[in-house]
């Protein structure tokens, strides 16, 4: 069986205060994007992780989706699978591919095996992935909060409008983007001025991120600024960086970004 796991993109992202546990709590949006890995599970007679396409680093047993099988598999009754991924959704980009995979893979077992699993069952079982996990269950546009695991379903379709996301040649990690942010309570929140005409985005609605990413990597921060010289109506880093993404009404001419970058109209 197969599925194709999209990434997102966060429109906005507030860093709000540290928690007592050591994390952030912050307020973002996630809007899943047609940028899509592909993701294959058969019966096997030993548990095999396999990929293609991008280079996925780090350990075979510390994939998002190999610890999802044995996760269900305390629970459950499965056989030994089989597992590929073609990755194609950049890695270390903010757009949450291992996360998708993750998420995607759970509802896949699921219905591969007749697990009998409702929506909050596998948002459960997502959470334990990953904050962003649960996200890409039921893979709508969301408010996220607290840990950006907490979710507030938004009325927010940007099908009429053009996305191109860029993705630059540099690695962004998450521990060098909380670095240096400082947490700042919101006078208003991302929730109300979503809600506002795209027009007034640009105005209103920031990326925390961006202000020490774009110090560090001056080539991030050009792209957001092209992007803006080719018409876009708002653009920002997505997460923690590194891709951007621009929101056009028009087709845009972007083939002077993709002599250095990967460009993806999603």
């Amino acid at each position: 069986m197969i599925t194709f796991p999209n990434a997102k993109i966060n429109i906005g992202l507030n860093v709000t205060e540290r928690r007592s546990d050591g994390y952030h709590n912050l307020e973002t949006v996630f809007y899943p994007i047609d940028l899509k890995d592909a993701l294959e599970v058969v019966v096997s007679d030993e548990l095999r992780f396999t990929s293609s396409g991008l280079e996925i680093p780090g350990r075979e047993e510390d994939n998002l989706c190999v610890k999802g099988y044995h996760m269900l598999k305390q629970d459950h009754h499965l056989p030994p699978v089989h597992i590929h991924l073609h990755k194609n959704i950049p890695i270390g980009a903010g757009l949450g591919g291992g996360s998708a995979d993750a998420a995607f893979f759970i509802k896949l077992m699921n219905d591969m095996f007749k697990l009998g699993l409702s929506v909050d069952d596998m948002t459960g079982y997502a959470c334990r992935l990953g904050a962003d996990c649960a996200f890409f269950i039921e893979n709508k546009p969301v408010f996220a909060f607290e840990k950006g695991d907490e979710f507030e379903p938004i009325r927010l379709d940007l099908s009429p409008y053009k996305i191109v996301l860029v993705m630059p040649d540099v690695h962004v990690s998450t521990g060098e983007a909380y670095g240096g942010v400082k947490p700042t309570p919101v006078k208003d929140s991302l929730l109300e001025l979503i809600a506002d005409p795209i027009t007034e985005w640009r105005k209103n609605i920031k990326n925390d991120f961006e202000q020490s990413v774009f110090k560090n990597h001056v080539e991030i921060r050009g792209i957001k600024a092209a992007l803006y010289a080719a018409g876009a109506i708002y653009a920002s880093m997505s997460g923690s960086g590194a891709s951007v993404f621009g929101i056009f009404d028009h087709e845009p001419d972007v083939k002077f970004l993709e002599e250095e970058n990967e460009v993806f109209f999603v």
